[in-house]
């Protein structure tokens, strides 16, 4: 049976499109010695994967067109070159686009039988949710009664910080794209309130949200957005730099805003990347994992069936039209 792949096939011109991606079959891989042969069952999808496309994301070295689109998965053991792993196991790689492959055995971690469901390694339990606590808790050091305010507030990383904050006794602020996506703010993920950037003076809405002013600002789209949060800083407030989803399809940089605004507040301003924090990953786990637990944190999913509609639905992510954590099922 052969290896179903998905490859870069061309850089795109703005948006990504299918046309972009090519769907071929390869030889099933061997697990040579310190490689692991896995099935991949669950890949996550993500908005880095853009910038890897752009030739701008570090930490996928030498990627380029032609080669297999890359991604995090869960995936199950299927021959082990390494004495640490065992046929069966599930672990959490970096297997790509692709129904196997062979993954160095230091790149994977194995996944605890009987643990929580094998998805969630992939969203709350995952490098999301480390982004969202690391990000909120770690970098903007929120206090109880900050206003915190988030954008892309619907989205897979956004929805963990806005509950976070609720649960360090925050008031949590989502900024997102339409009414519905405001509304799972609201409804689902717990926000006190959620303004509409798409909507007619969503700026002044913004302001009468922040009647104190914000105290943390988790920045994951920059762009106008986070020009419209800069001035509503509170004195000392603090800025987490961790994404700029609305510039990942953009040809050329957006300016950066005046630095007297930043001076005015007294602002702190943080660049944020999480792999920095990897050491304080299994407390960090811990405790999301007992907030998923008791109800507290609520993980949302957006899931397409089968590697064929991988390119389809990160074309539907790049389009700001997925709400929560992005998923392939592979393997059901």
């Amino acid at each position: 049976m052969a290896n179903r792949q998905v490859i870069y096939a061309r850089r795109p011109e703005g948006v990504p499109v299918e046309a972009d991606f090519e769907l071929r079959d390869s030889q099933v891989p061997t697990a040579g010695p310190g490689l692991l042969h896995v099935r991949n069952l669950w890949l996550s999808l993500a908005p880095y994967q853009r910038l890897a496309m752009a030739g701008r994301y570090p930490f996928t070295p030498g990627f380029g067109v032609g080669h297999v689109m890359p991604g995090e998965t869960v995936s199950r053991v299927v021959a082990s070159g390494d004495p640490g792993f065992a046929p069966g196991e599930l672990v959490l790689c970096r297997g790509g686009w692709q129904t196997e492959a062979a993954v160095p055995a230091t790149d994977a971690e194995t996944l605890p039988a009987g643990g929580p469901d094998p998805r969630l390694w992939l969203g709350a339990l995952g490098i999301n949710g480390l982004t969202a606590f690391a990000g909120l808790i770690d970098t903007g050091r929120p206090r109880p009664g900050d206003t915190v305010v988030v954008s892309a507030a619907a989205g897979s990383v956004g929805g963990l910080v806005g509950q976070i904050a609720r649960i360090a006794g925050c008031r949590a602020v989502g900024i997102a794209g339409g009414p519905e996506k405001c509304r799972l703010a609201t409804g689902t993920f717990g926000f006190d309130a959620c303004v509409d950037y798409k909507a007619e003076g969503w700026t002044e809405a913004l302001k009468a949200a922040c009647p104190d002013g914000i105290d943390v600002y988790f920045d994951n789209v920059g762009g106008s957005v986070l020009d419209a949060a800069i001035p509503l800083l509170a004195i000392g407030g603090r800025i987490v730099l961790c994404g700029s989803a609305s510039q990942y399809n953009a040809a050329t940089p957006y300016p950066s805003p005046p630095l007297g605004l930043f001076v005015g507040r007294r602002a702190e301003v943080r660049g944020f990347v999480v792999y920095d924090h990897m050491a304080r990953r299994d407390d960090i786990r811990r405790r999301l994992s007992r907030w998923l637990a008791d109800g507290r944190l609520r993980n949302l999913e957006d899931v397409a069936e089968g590697l064929d509609a991988a390119p389809g639905q990160f074309c539907r992510l790049m389009r700001g039209e997925t709400m929560g954590k992005v998923l392939v099922r592979l393997d059901s």
